[in-house]
This record gives structure tokens, C-alpha cells and sequence, in this order.
């Protein structure tokens, strides 16, 4: 038997290394990789979740966020010993520390990279100064790295299209798109839901507590239809980021579950059964995703979607056939649109079937992976 190749997937948080690439790494392992799995912050749940993928873990050295020259080159030099250390064939980055810094620790020792752009959050999105200030530095910093690469990979069309404007990457290189980060059907598995007048429709929100996932506007939405439409409901899923001066207030959140306004359910470990209990999914994000995980989620179980027309949001609706596309960070129109579910509720199964339907074609994890590990081969 062929002996393996080892692959480094390289990432800033080691819960995404199961929740968004757990399949992957199954993936890899059936088609003869040894996997390591790299990230700054385990403990003995994520160690324990990486080794039952199947994959090695290897904990590094990362200040996730704002840059700090002396210690950024740390892991830099930190990242050129574990790639030396394991002999490894492909590193495979992703989020942009990761990226950045992996693609500049793989030059040194000539090792092919193919880095996964998740989306460009709210350096891309913002007008401030000091966003534009941050945007130009990431734009000298990917610039820099993803010229060496042996390939770039984007969740979505705009990102990629953006990158070229700026530059960042040019044409000659290997660009490719994949379609998020794919989503198991099995385990997000469709529920039929037929609806009538009159019974209980419940929206539902997940993701990180911040403003700019639109979780104030899906308030302020539940505040205003929940005096003409007393049964629906608003479930909120997720936790305000720590020292982040979007978040979302925890005490707000509190006061308005104890009202009856909204849901609150904080973090959770089983957001596939709160998912399925609910009938229609809101992200009404105005910074740039990926491809929304919590979507991808929503579509898979058969839920309509009300989401931005912004890069990454509007890949998951095809509008009018499985959810409605809004404009970004607008009361009104997500206000109407939600409006529009608890006005004619029966429309809500013939849109859960168009979201299942898209889920299958588009997003099923099996052709993401299986398009991801045809792009690596082809650099190692």
C-alpha cells in the first residue's frame, strides 16, 4: 500500500476543526493522508473530539486577533518547526492568521499550500477609518502569502472576484470555489413541515451574539410582530463574544426572554434539534460570510430562509423558492418578510422542500470534500 501523505490543517479555533471540518478529515483520511490538526486553543474535550475524527493534534501558539510583531513572528518560527517536525506534504490553512502566517512558515521549506478563504467578516465590510487602516494591512498581508500558494480556495464568487480587483491574487494562479463548507445531510436530516393558520410559527437565529449578524434587527422584528402575531416565536442560539463592542448585551437578552419577547437558549450543544424545532431560519448578517454554517444547517432540515443580499448569504436562496433575499442592515424589509411567513403560513412547506432540494445539489458535504481533496492532490 502506498504509504501516506501528511497534511497539516491548520486552523485559529479547534472547534471548527470538528464542527466545519470534521467530515473533511474523514474525507482525508479514507483517500491516504495522515492528518494533523493544528490549533492554538485545545482542551481535553476539543483533544478528545480530534482524536475520535481520527486526526493528530498539535497545539501551536496564536494571539488570534489584533497583531503583535513579536509575537506573530513567533509562530511563524513555531509553525516552521511543526511543519519540519512532521514532514509534512501539504498544508492546508484556513481563516486568515492561519493563512498568513502558515503560507509564510511553508515557503521556507518549499511545501505546497492550498489555503480555504472563509469569508472576509468585518475588515471588508466596514467604513470607518480604522476598518479601512485594518482592511489595507490584510490586504498587504494576504497579498503577500497567497502569492506563493499553490492554490486559493473561496466559499463564494465575490470573494474571489474582490481578491482579484485588489490584486491579492491574479489570474494566472490556481483559483477555485467550493460551496462553503458543505453540510451532512445525514446527520441535518429533512422534516416535513406543514403549517395552518393559526398555529405557532417560530423564527429562529444562531451564531455569535454580535450586531453585525443582524441580531438586533431580529429583535427589534420579533418586538414589532409579536403584538399583532402573539403565538409566533423568536428563538434566539448563540453567546455574545467576550471584550467585543458589538456584542450583544446578555442582560438585554435575558430581560427580553423573561418578557416572552424571545427565546433565549445561550450556547448549545445540540443546535441540529433546535434547528428542527423551528420553521424558518433569519440571518440578516451585513458583514461578509463565508458561506454561513447555520444556514447550510437550516437548508439541509428543510427550513425557508431570510437572509442579505450580501457575498455568502446570498448563495443559500434562491429567492421566492426557498426564502427571500433582503437588503443589509434594514429594519423594514426583514420585518415584512418575516411578516410575510406568519400572513400565509402554508407556503412555508412548499419552501422547506425548495431548501432541501438546494441543500442536496449545492451543498451536500460529500462534493465539497470530494472537489476540496481533488484540488489537493493536484498540488501535492
Amino acid at each position: 500500500m502506498e504509504k501516506p501523505k501528511n497534511i497539516l490543517v491548520l486552523c485559529s479555533a479547534s472547534y471548527s476543526l470538528y464542527n466545519f471540518r470534521g467530515d473533511m478529515i474523514k474525507s482525508l483520511l479514507e483517500n491516504n493522508f495522515k492528518v494533523y490538526c493544528a490549533a492554538p486553543d485545545f482542551d481535553d474535550r476539543t483533544l478528545k473530539l480530534v482524536h475520535e475524527l481520527g486526526g493528530i493534534p498539535v497545539p501551536y501558539n496564536l494571539e488570534r486577533t489584533g497583531l503583535n510583531p513579536l509575537k506573530d513572528l513567533g509562530s511563524i518560527r513555531q509553525l516552521k518547526g511543526i511543519l519540519k517536525e512532521h514532514k509534512i506534504d501539504l498544508l492546508f490553512p484556513y481563516t486568515i492568521k492561519p493563512v498568513v502566517y502558515g503560507s509564510m512558515a511553508a515557503k521556507k521549506h518549499r511545501i505546497p499550500v492550498v489555503s480555504l478563504i472563509t469569508g472576509l467578516g468585518f475588515t471588508f465590510s466596514q467604513v470607518s477609518f480604522k476598518s479601512k487602516l485594518l482592511q489595507k494591512v490584510t490586504e498587504f498581508l494576504y497579498r503577500r502569502a497567497l502569492r506563493y500558494n499553490s492554490a486559493v480556495v473561496f466559499q463564494n464568487k465575490d470573494d474571489l472576484q474582490l481578491f482579484l480587483d485588489k490584486n491579492i491574487v491574479t489570474a494566472n494562479q490556481t483559483l477555485e470555489v467550493v460551496q462553503g463548507s458543505g453540510i451532512n445531510l445525514d446527520r441535518f436530516a429533512f422534516r416535513s413541515n406543514k403549517k395552518i393558520k393559526g398555529e405557532p410559527v417560530r423564527f429562529i437565529i444562531v451564531g455569535r451574539l454580535i450586531r453585525e449578524k443582524g441580531v438586533g434587527l431580529f429583535i427589534e422584528a420579533g418586538k414589532e410582530l409579536q403584538k399583532e402575531f402573539p403565538k409566533a416565536e423568536f428563538h434566539i442560539v448563540g453567546a455574545p463574544p467576550p471584550n467585543n463592542s458589538s456584542a450583544i448585551s446578555l442582560e438585554l437578552l435575558n430581560t427580553l426572554n423573561s418578557e416572552g419577547v424571545i427565546v433565549y437558549h445561550g450556547e448549545s450543544n445540540q443546535v441540529d434539534q433546535l434547528i428542527s424545532r423551528a420553521d424558518i431560519f433569519v440571518l440578516p448578517s451585513f458583514y461578509r460570510e463565508g458561506v454561513p454554517r447555520s444556514a447550510l444547517e437550516a437548508l439541509s432540515t428543510g427550513m425557508p430562509i431570510i437572509t442579505t443580499d450580501q457575498p455568502g448569504c446570498r448563495e443559500t436562496v434562491v429567492p421566492e423558492e426557498n426564502g427571500f433575499l433582503i437588503p443589509p442592515n434594514e429594519q423594514e424589509p426583514l420585518t415584512k418578510a418575516m411578516r410575510y411567513f406568519l400572513d400565509n403560513p402554508e407556503k412555508i412547506e412548499a419552501m422547506s422542500l425548495a431548501s432541501r432540494k438546494l441543500a442536496k445539489e449545492k451543498f451536500d458535504v460529500n462534493l465539497v470534500n470530494a472537489q476540496l481533496i481533488d484540488i489537493i492532490n493536484s498540488k501535492i
